[in-house]
């Protein structure tokens, strides 16, 4: 602290910044492609909050809230949960059983877009995941500055 303003180290920015294309790429990638190998929606979900805790580690609690809002994360969270549902209806509808695969299968086996609506499915649990885990570090977070301020009391 220098005449009473508050310095942040430059240490922990540069290496959030280095870091998180390299987590939210990662991310993405098992996101997008759970359904050829082992993984899927909910790890890249949860790997995707590491985006999260970078953001917070490099530009502490204000920023990170400024860029993720709680009421965003919520409807998103929303959003993802309503393409699933019917998603798995389409299957009830088309074929009649719940999340019964109704999409052509497009493309060669081992291709990104060859699984049908598993591929669909599969991107609507990590954005589900995302945002509600997103939802509890940021809650968790806030709960965390909450008692750093009344220390500094």
């Amino acid at each position: 602290m220098k005449d009473g303003i508050k310095v942040k180290n430059i240490v922990p920015k540069c290496g959030a910044d280095f870091l998180i294309p390299f987590a939210a790429v990662y991310a993405f990638y098992i996101i997008l492609h759970g359904h050829l190998s082992p993984g899927g929606g909910f790890q890249g979900g949860v790997l995707m909050c590491s985006v999260v805790i970078l953001l917070f580690l490099g530009y502490g609690y204000k920023n990170t809230q400024k860029a993720l809002s709680f009421n965003l994360l919520h409807k998103t969270e929303a959003l993802a949960s309503i393409i699933y549902v019917c998603l798995a209806m389409a299957g009830v509808v088309y074929a009649g059983q719940f999340c019964e695969n109704v999409f052509a299968n497009f493309g060669n086996i081992g291709d990104l877009i060859s699984t049908g609506t598993i591929f669909y499915m599969n991107s609507a649990v990590g954005l589900k995941v995302l945002t509600g885990i997103g939802v509890l570090i940021l809650t968790m977070l806030s709960a965390l500055m909450l008692d750093d301020e009344k220390e500094g009391e």
